[in-house]
């Protein structure tokens, strides 16, 4: 046998998610890369680790148990790699947090230099709708969340870090073309929602019902980016974080559009559960956001503090 780490991580992140295509997603590879360490994987053993049938990859009975053996091998693996940087004096662990979709543009600048520090600590970071992060709060399966709308019935504690605005968009070739800015623009146009248990979903929802209007036309997609790429098409409008639209708004392809009660502001918050046992890992980033986080703001969201529908 001569299999690597590699390709064991590969195909423990395959057994997990059932796709090819999602495992490449999580593993930051691309969908041929993952299918070449797959097929060198199963050259190694005469018994099927996967079947396809349809479209659909599927884990054999076997392929469950060299899963599990993966788990096993690539934990010795971490383990072994964190003690040998804690007797070289690292702080060493994995910090493990859920962020909402929009959240994704914000949470690695709260961590990449944290973690530059802190060769020793691995992250675990999973991208995701308010719904499921609250769940994973909820069972203590993380450390820390990222949200901009906190939750209700849940014991936590948090660190406010900054303004998160929705404002209406459009394809600038659409506004452009628009003679008039009212509620009719909305009740004639095809809207574009994000699906339920997002927290951009509900901002939008709860906009749309403060002015009571009669919507002929709406259509729902399942991230951010799907939203931005129909906005951008012409398709319709929607009511999107400023935060992801930086890039959109600098190269002409989307157009915010100034409308009474808009912005909606909230915060993005990290929060954790009240009384949670903090491994040193996640205790030290907390620390670190506490004392920095005004720094991190000022270094690499200026840009959106000081926008304005001028500018």
């Amino acid at each position: 046998m001569d299999y690597t780490l590699h390709q064991l991580r590969v195909f423990r992140e395959i057994a997990k998610t059932k796709s090819v295509t999602k495992a490449a997603q999580n593993l930051h590879l691309s969908q041929p890369a993952v299918s070449i360490q797959l097929r060198k994987l199963q050259d190694q053993f005469e018994i099927p680790l996967t079947e396809v049938i349809g479209r659909q990859i599927y884990i054999t009975d076997f392929g469950a148990e060299v899963a599990e053996a993966c788990d096993r091998i690539l934990e010795e693996v971490y383990t072994l790699k964190h003690r040998t940087l804690a007797h070289r004096g690292f702080l060493t662990g994995q910090l493990k947090v859920s962020v909402v979709s929009t959240a994704k543009y914000v949470m690695p600048y709260f961590l990449t230099a944290f973690l530059a520090e802190h060769k020793g600590i691995d992250i675990r970071m999973d991208v995701t709708n308010k719904a499921t992060v609250l769940q994973n709060l909820a069972n203590n399966e993380i450390d820390f969340a990222m949200v901009s709308v906190l939750p209700q019935n849940m014991d936590i504690e948090r660190v406010e870090l900054m303004p998160n605005k929705l404002f209406l968009v459009g394809s600038q070739r659409r506004v452009k073309e628009l003679k008039t800015i009212d509620d009719k623009l909305l009740e004639t146009s095809l809207m574009i929602y994000r699906e339920l248990g997002s927290a951009t979903r509900q901002a939008m929802e709860d906009f749309l019902k403060s002015r009571a209007l009669p919507l002929s036309k709406r259509m729902e997609l399942t991230s951010n980016e799907a939203v931005k790429q129909a906005v951008m098409s012409g398709l319709g409008y929607s009511v999107l974080p400023l935060i992801g639209l930086k890039n959109e708004i600098a190269n002409g392809s989307v157009q915010i559009i100034p409308f009474e009660g808009l912005p909606i502001v909230t915060s993005w918050n990290l929060i954790w559960l009240k009384n949670k046992k903090f491994s040193p890992a996640a205790a030290a980033y907390l620390q670190y956001i506490r004392d920095h986080k005004d720094d991190i703001i000022q270094n690499h969201f200026k840009w959106y503090d000081d926008f304005t529908l001028e500018s």
